[in-house]
């Protein structure tokens, strides 16, 4: 694994772009468990807890689940803003993309967390495309990296319930087409 934290602010940038586009909290995405809002909530609730722990900070979550947090109110494109710049913070020092990481009561190489961030960036913001009726502007360095963790990963998040069935798609299609049905998602629904 490598050090992908060049690839990090475009995907951060894209994801509050098409955030913002959304016409409405209440509009779904490409999530079935999520509309804007849940999507949102889940982006604020993990994001500091990813910063913590690649910082190897102890953290307090402010809900003991994702479920029972509301962190979606009126400036939550600053909340957005703010969470996403700090997760690239923590990972902008070449040293955090070494050695592992204590996340979720596992130990994960770092280079695997930087990745996932980078998939969580790219994926979720896919999902609001749904919503916000915009085209997702991913280079093809970006989507190759997360179909390199998506293939790597995909069996244990299918079982986790991260990742949903994996979706047949082409060899011939667009790289993050291919990383999106890596993950359960339909690149043509």
């Amino acid at each position: 694994m490598s050090n992908h934290s060049g690839l990090l602010a475009p995907a951060a940038a894209e994801l509050r772009r098409v955030a913002a586009a959304a016409p409405s909290l209440t509009a779904p995405t490409a999530c079935a468990d999520y509309d804007v809002r849940g999507l949102l909530n889940h982006l604020l609730y993990w994001g500091p807890w990813l910063a913590a722990a690649i910082r190897h900070e102890p953290y307090e979550p402010p809900a003991p689940t994702e479920a029972e947090a509301s962190l979606v109110g009126d400036d939550w494109p600053k909340a957005l803003e703010a969470m996403t710049d700090d997760v690239l913070a923590a990972l902008a020092p070449a040293e955090a993309w070494t050695g592992t990481i204590t996340f979720g009561g596992s130990e994960l190489p770092a280079a695997v967390v930087g990745d996932m961030v980078l998939g969580e960036l790219v994926l979720h913001a896919w999902d609001l495309t749904r919503a916000s009726g915009t085209e997702l502007n991913c280079p093809d360095e970006t989507a190759e990296v997360v179909l390199a963790f998506a293939a790597g990963m995909g069996e244990q998040a299918r079982k986790g319930g991260v990742f949903g069935p994996e979706v047949a798609v082409p060899e011939t299609a667009p790289v993050l087409h291919r990383a999106l049905g890596a993950t359960g998602r339909d690149p043509y629904a």
